[in-house]
């Protein structure tokens, strides 16, 4: 097992290395340029979009905004508050900006993606709108680059459980155990529960539950983040300083060598920034094409939001924290730097308590919307009949992940690799398919819909 385990854990690496984060950084990078940098023109359209979203009776299963509360509830999670810390501590402050810079150009991607997967989205035969990379892929390219969509949904289908499942129910055990000493399995039969009543209720009863969690969870998060940034206010245009001038200077990154390298805050600042946001991945767009909109166009201004949200707002909470508090240094890492810093800004161990039960929430949002990513690929993969099948198997495997160990190391190395195979197909997609998208903006945009 150990030879496996070393043999996944090298693709992985090589997969998630420098070609394809230059990958995914030269496609966001291509597609914002084409699109006259549109996401940061359009940034106050897509937020009005967004408010008149919550309601709409277009063609589709969920309204806009729970479409893209769904989106969000799989990519904030523990990336925001572990990612963000992991980041720092090897990276140091520079990271961060790179953070920014890898957001910025992936609202293009998410935005791209969003408005291919509701322009080529199908209506399978329990009537649920279906749509993601694999349909746009077959559905845009042709049939014959129809080997390429089933890649793509192949590998979302395995790979969710990994980075849906078993890291989100592994992480709210974690979180119950530090804060309210939870025993393990207890907390695993109660997600079973929990997360059954909702799975098996659908997409639309997910994007309620999303609309319901994740809006509170964040701005809880983030209002006791901008508590502690007020009580540290004299030192936090510091905390800018030290992430500008480190971008470009480096620093002495407590988990990096001495004087850590410009390239190591590019390097952790832009995978935190892909890991987080999931721009380019192909996850976000099969919950867009559930949305309930006539328009592609409009729903790529409201899923770009995501990346905004999750990144430049969320993980910069995070990081300014971090830095304000000077607890960057401690020699700690993941959530337990995090938690570090909440406690001493508020100077309670309630800051502890914050963090774990934001990061118990925030995971058990993300088990709900994976659940629905990789039952949408397993449906294009083997018909609707796979649903039910699938649901039962993931009810199941967040039992294992919150309270089993073994094989687990190896189910999440694979998940890993496969998460970054899933990114292959939809950036060929993406490039493939930009005159498309850029056609359907136009077209838009010249009706004066703004």
């Amino acid at each position: 097992m150990e030879s496996i385990n070393q043999f996944l854990s090298s693709a992985g690496a090589l997969a998630w290395g420098p070609v394809m984060l230059a990958l995914l950084l030269g496609t966001g990078i291509y597609l914002t340029i084409r699109l006259k940098f549109l996401p940061l023109r359009h940034l106050g359209y897509g937020f009005r979009l967004l408010w008149k979203g919550r309601h709409s009776k277009q063609e589709g299963d969920i309204p806009p905004f729970g479409a893209l509360m769904t989106a969000l509830a799989a990519t904030v999670g523990t990336g925001n508050i572990a990612g963000v810390a992991t980041a720092l501590f090897i990276g140091g402050p520079g990271a961060i900006f790179w953070m920014w810079m890898t957001a910025l150009i992936g609202m293009a991607t998410k935005y791209s993606e969003a408005v291919l997967a509701v322009h080529y989205r199908e209506t399978d035969v329990d009537g649920r709108h279906v749509g993601g990379p694999m349909y746009y892929i077959e559905n845009g390219m042709g049939k014959k680059w129809k080997g390429l969509a089933v890649a793509f949904a192949l590998f979302g289908a395995i790979a969710a459980f990994g980075i849906g499942n078993l890291v989100q129910a592994n992480a709210v055990a974690g979180a119950m155990t530090e804060a309210f000493s939870i025993n393990n399995q207890l907390t695993g039969v109660v997600l079973m529960l929990l997360i059954g009543l909702v799975v098996f209720g659908g997409v639309k009863r997910i994007a309620k539950t999303a609309t319901a969690l994740v809006p509170l969870m964040a701005v809880l998060y983030i209002g006791v983040s901008l508590w502690i940034l007020i009580l540290n206010i004299d030192v936090l245009p510091n905390a800018f300083v030290m992430i500008i001038d480190s971008a470009f200077s480096g620093s002495a990154a407590v988990g990096g060598f001495a004087g850590a390298s410009i390239i190591l805050a590019i390097q952790f600042g832009v995978a935190r920034g892909v890991f987080s946001n999931e721009a380019g991945m192909g996850s976000a767009p099969i919950a867009h094409a559930a949305a309930k909109t006539n328009s592609p166009v409009q729903q790529g201004h409201v899923a770009m939001l995501g990346t905004f949200i999750d990144t430049i707002i969320i993980c910069t909470m995070t990081a300014l924290v971090i830095l304000v508090t000077g607890v960057w240094t401690s020699g700690e890492t993941g959530s337990v730097l995090t938690a570090h810093a909440f406690s001493q800004g508020l100077d309670s161990n309630f800051g502890a308590v914050i963090v774990a039960l934001s990061l118990a929430v925030f995971a058990f949002t993300t088990l709900l919307s994976w659940s629905y990513y990789g039952e949408r690929c397993a449906e294009y993969l083997m018909s609707t009949k796979v649903i039910t099948p699938y649901r039962v198997l993931w009810i199941l495997m967040i039992f294992a992940g919150a309270a089993l160990s073994d094989y687990f190391n190896t189910v999440l190395i694979l998940a890993d690799l496969l998460n970054a195979l899933m990114a292959i197909p939809n950036l060929i997609a993406l490039l493939v398919l930009s005159p498309v998208m850029l056609k359907l903006t136009k077209a838009y945009l010249d009706g004066d819909h703004k």
